[in-house]
């Protein structure tokens, strides 16, 4: 896993006027917090805060006004709607060693049964607790030659080494639907058993 260093601000301004003018200068509002702490309102620069979090679960280095280092994840990123770039992001304190709960992308890999069989992804994240410092970027299932009806769950799934499943292990991840046939519309069907008598 990553870990990527970012030097933050502390900020004293609030509210909607404060937030535009950090956001005019590039840069992203923040709230630091955990481990019973009181939060911390920071700054971080825009780019770099943009590129860090290409990665899921990234792990940041936070050097907050130069007085040494905080560890932190992502747990919630507010974007604009339109535009997409960043509004404000809640950054939860972690430490070395300590297990965190978060959402792994769930990747899959090879080709379903012949048949035009579809797959549905009823989970797009799995729940996992995972050491703060060395959190997987996804996990991989393999669909290979799965039939219509098949569906894996969490506990089926293969975590990576030091990865612990944070949900519940009958919860369906993965199901393989069967390929809708098209029926010939009801009103043509008539039209011809008309045309007979």
């Amino acid at each position: 896993m990553s870990e990527v260093k970012l030097a933050a601000e502390t900020r004293s301004e609030f509210g909607k006027g404060a937030a535009r003018r950090i956001r005019r200068e590039a840069k992203v509002p923040a709230v630091l917090y955990g481990h019973g702490s009181e939060p911390v309102h920071i700054t971080l620069p825009g780019h770099e805060l943009q590129l860090a979090l290409r990665t899921p679960n990234v792990l940041i280095s936070l050097d907050i006004d130069g007085k040494g280092n905080e560890l932190a994840i992502p747990k919630a990123i507010q974007r604009d709607p339109l535009k997409g770039f960043l509004e404000h992001v809640d950054l939860l304190l972690v430490k070395r060693g300590e297990k965190v709960t978060v959402e792994l992308p769930i990747v899959t890999e090879g080709e379903l049964a012949a048949g035009g069989n579809l797959l549905e992804h009823v989970l797009n994240t799995l729940p996992v607790e995972a050491e703060a410092t060395h959190i997987p970027e996804s996990v991989t299932v393999s669909v290979a030659g799965l039939e219509a009806g098949a569906s894996i769950h969490a506990k089926d799934i293969t975590l990576p080494a030091g990865t612990t499943l944070a949900t519940d292990g009958d919860a369906v991840v993965l199901q393989v639907l069967a390929a809708q046939a098209e029926e010939a519309p009801a009103e043509a069907a008539g039209d011809e058993a008309a045309a007979e008598a």
